[in-house]
C-alpha cells in the first residue's frame, strides 16, 4: 500500500469524532454504571443481612437446645 500524505489526518479526525464528539451513548453508559453500583450494594447488604440472620437463628437454636 502506498503512502498517502494526509491519511493520518483523516484517521485522527474520524477517531476524534467517534470518541470525543459523539456523546449519544454517554447517558446509557452512566445509567448502566448506576445500575451496576446499586446491584453491588444490594448484593453486599443481602450477604451481610444473611450472615446476621443465620447467627441469630443459631443463637436461638442453641438457647432452645440448652433449655431442654
Amino acid at each position: 500500500m502506498a503512502y498517502r500524505p494526509g491519511a493520518e489526518g483523516v484517521t485522527l479526525r474520524l477517531l476524534r469524532r467517534l470518541l470525543v464528539e459523539d456523546q449519544s451513548g454517554a447517558t446509557a453508559i452512566e445509567y448502566g454504571f448506576l445500575v451496576m453500583l446499586i446491584s453491588v450494594a444490594i448484593i453486599a447488604s443481602l450477604h451481610t443481612f444473611t450472615n446476621e440472620f443465620i447467627n441469630t437463628l443459631n443463637i436461638s437454636s442453641n438457647g432452645i437446645n440448652q433449655a431442654q
